[in-house]
C-alpha cells in the first residue's frame, strides 16, 4: 500500500501526459481548419514538408494517447523495482525507450499512409482505406490474435513481475534496454490492431478509443487473453460483413444495370 502511494505522483504524471495528447487529437479534429491542423490531413497526394512533419508529429501524439495507458502497470513495476536500486532517471529511460519504438512504429505508418494515398487507396478526407482494403486489414487483424507470435508477446506484455525476472537490467542504460524490449514485444502484440486506424478512420476518435479500450483490456483485464480471441472473431466477422455488403452492393448494381438495358428497347417501343 505504501508503494502504491508513493507512486501516485507518476500515476498522475503518465494520465497527465495521456490526457495532453488526447485534447491535442480532440483539437485536431475541432478546430480543422486551423493551418497546423489542415497540414495533418492532406488533400493532395503530393505532400510538403510541412504535411511530413505535421503528419508524423499526428501519430507520434496518437500512439501515445493510445498506447501509454496499457504500459502503466509495467511503468509502476519497473518503478517499485528501481527504486531498490536507487538509480536516478531509471524509471524515465525505461518509459522513453518504450515510446521510441512507437514513434518507430509512427515512421511506418506516415510512409504507409503516403503510399496508400499516392496510390488512391486512402481518402484524404477521412483517413480510410477503401473497403477491399479494409476488408483486407480486418482479416489480417483477426488471423493474428490466433497466432503464436501475438500470444507470445500479449503474455509477455500482461506480466509485468515476469517481463522483469527474464530481463531485469539495472541502470539507466539497462533501464533503457528493457525498456526497448517490452516496446518490442508490445508492438509485436498490437501493430495489427493499431494498423486498423485506416479501416475506421486516422482521425475518428470514436474509432480511436475503441481502439484503445481493446488494446488496454486484453493486455490489462484478467479475462485479456480471452478477450484477444474475441476481438479476433470480432474482426472476422466485420471482414465478412464488409465484404458481403461490397460483393452484394455490386451484384446489385450490375443487375441493375442489366435490366435497365433489356427494358430499354421496350421503352422505345
Amino acid at each position: 500500500m505504501i508503494l502504491v502511494r508513493n507512486q501516485i505522483p507518476l500515476i498522475a504524471l503518465v494520465l497527465c501526459g495521456v490526457l495532453f495528447c488526447w485534447l491535442v487529437l480532440f483539437w485536431l479534429i475541432t478546430d480543422s481548419c486551423h493551418p497546423i491542423a489542415m497540414l495533418t490531413m492532406p488533400m493532395s497526394p503530393v505532400w510538403t514538408v510541412g504535411n511530413l512533419i505535421a503528419v508524423f508529429a499526428m501519430w507520434v501524439v496518437m500512439m501515445i494517447a493510445m498506447m501509454l495507458p496499457s504500459a502503466l502497470p509495467m511503468i509502476l513495476m519497473h518503478h517499485r523495482m528501481a527504486k531498490k536500486n536507487s538509480h536516478p532517471f531509471e524509471n524515465l529511460s525505461f518509459t522513453v525507450s518504450y515510446l521510441f519504438i512507437w514513434v518507430f512504429f509512427s515512421v511506418v505508418a506516415v510512409a504507409l499512409q503516403f503510399i496508400a494515398q499516392k496510390a488512391g487507396l486512402l481518402d484524404p478526407a477521412s483517413l480510410t482505406t477503401t473497403k477491399i482494403i479494409s476488408v483486407i486489414l480486418l482479416i489480417m487483424a483477426g488471423i493474428y490474435q490466433f497466432t503464436e507470435l501475438k500470444n507470445t508477446c500479449l503474455s509477455k506484455c500482461r506480466t509485468p513481475a515476469g517481463f522483469f525476472m527474464g530481463y531485469w537490467k539495472s541502470g539507466v542504460l539497462g533501464a533503457f534496454q528493457m525498456g526497448t524490449r517490452h516496446g518490442l514485444f508490445c508492438l509485436g502484440c498490437c501493430w495489427a490492431i493499431m494498423l486498423l486506424l485506416f479501416v475506421g478512420g486516422v482521425m475518428n476518435l470514436t474509432w480511436v478509443l475503441i481502439l484503445t479500450i481493446a488494446v488496454v483490456a486484453e493486455k490489462t483485464l484478467p479475462a485479456g487473453e480471452l478477450i484477444s480471441k474475441l476481438i479476433g472473431v470480432g474482426l472476422i466477422l466485420a471482414a465478412a460483413y464488409i465484404g458481403y455488403g461490397l460483393f452484394y452492393g455490386e451484384s446489385m448494381q450490375s443487375m441493375s444495370g442489366m435490366n435497365m438495358e433489356c427494358m430499354a428497347p421496350m421503352k422505345m417501343s
